[in-house]
């Protein structure tokens, strides 16, 4: 398939600079994945299409304050960091702007020399890999110098940092947020547990892959840069019982429904377990592990995109795009939500 396949018009005026001020005051746009049929609603609507013995699975992972800005300690010139994965000790994968210049043995120093870094390996599109020193802990020095990983389409600061987190996020090391998630409060998630909905929580961290444009015509050539996730024994003993028990598994964001279907496809049920995945989830692809899935609005051309096609279908997909753009739904990080079903099993 090409990336073109892929493409839809946006306008700059509708990609969400600021996040609402209420988690639960963005819109929902409802598709029906069978028919095509999409709804109008608001957030908490979610009360009216998800059942008791259903399952929501969201993704726990909590951001870094990965987005670091120090200077070469030679020359003063000023470099910009964006911590993306541990890899072991203190040395971690980065992207570096500008990289050119980044050789290895270069040091940068951030704050008042509180953390410096020295480039020990150069990799491809600007990564490096940097191993850090400094005093105490390190989520310590990173809590006080780093700034949080906004995507680089919204331009407007966040007032409140934790504005970037999900209410439920826990396990550290994600470079960016678990969109999706932002959308729920404490009285939402236990407004959907009176109602007997389950929740179940796994982690993937996302890294690389969420800033890596499609840069390859054809998509079967694009390769995805792998992410650590896990299950635990508990989650997966849940979603087995909800299976059988004929509910439905939504996922709550794309990082969680790749989680899961990463699982059942290695292992056809659901396990405690860890790894890397590297899935990459486009129209063709059967999926195993989930019925449904929430999320947000993703870019135009992007491997989001893809993967909502392909539990959607690109043609219903794209229609609501399209529907979604005329009626001036806010777009990415910080934009509206979408639930995307089968209403046929809906009961």
């Amino acid at each position: 398939m090409n990336v073109r396949d892929f493409d839809f018009h946006l306008p700059e005026k509708l990609i969400a600079q600021t996040p609402l001020k209420d988690r639960t005051a963005s819109r929902l746009l409802v598709l029906d994945k069978h028919t095509g049929a999409v709804e109008d609603k608001k957030f908490p609507d979610l009360l009216q299409f998800i059942e008791a013995g259903d399952c929501l699975v969201l993704n726990d992972t909590r951001v870094l304050p990965a987005r670091l800005f120090g200077v070469k300690e030679e020359t003063g010139a000023q470099v910009e960091v964006l911590l993306l994965k541990q890899m072991e000790g203190d040395r971690w994968e980065t992207l570096v702007k500008p990289a050119k210049r980044l050789k290895v043995g270069t040091i940068i120093r951030f704050g008042n020399g509180e953390l410096t870094a020295t480039c020990v390996q150069e990799l491809e599109h600007g990564g490096r890999v940097l191993e850090f020193s400094y005093e105490g802990i390190f989520h310590e020095v990173l809590d006080q110098l780093g700034e949080m990983p906004l995507p680089p389409y919204i331009k407007e600061q966040l007032d409140d940092k934790d504005r970037y987190q999900t209410v439920f996020a826990k396990n550290r090391g994600s470079a960016a947020a678990p969109t999706a998630g932002l959308h729920f409060t404490e009285e939402l998630l236990d407004q959907l547990k009176q109602k007997g909905v389950h929740l179940a929580f796994i982690t993937l961290h996302v890294g690389l892959g969420t800033f890596r444009p499609v840069s390859v015509e054809e998509i079967e050539e694009h390769e995805m840069h792998a992410e650590f996730y896990q299950m635990s024994a508990g989650t997966a003993r849940l979603l087995n019982e909800v299976k059988r028990q004929g509910g439905r598994i939504i996922a709550v964001g794309t990082t969680s429904a790749r989680t899961l279907e990463t699982i059942r496809q290695e292992h056809d049920e659901f396990v405690e377990t860890s790894g890397w995945t590297s899935i990459f989830i486009y129209p063709g692809y059967e999926f195993k592990g989930i019925d449904g899935l929430i999320t947000n609005f993703h870019l135009p051309k992007s491997t989001l995109v893809m993967l909502v096609s392909a539990l959607a279908g690109r043609e219903n997909l794209l229609n609501a795009y399209a529907y979604a753009v005329k009626q001036s739904y806010r777009f990415f990080s910080f934009g509206d939500a979408m639930l995307i079903y089968d209403k046929k099993t809906n009961s």
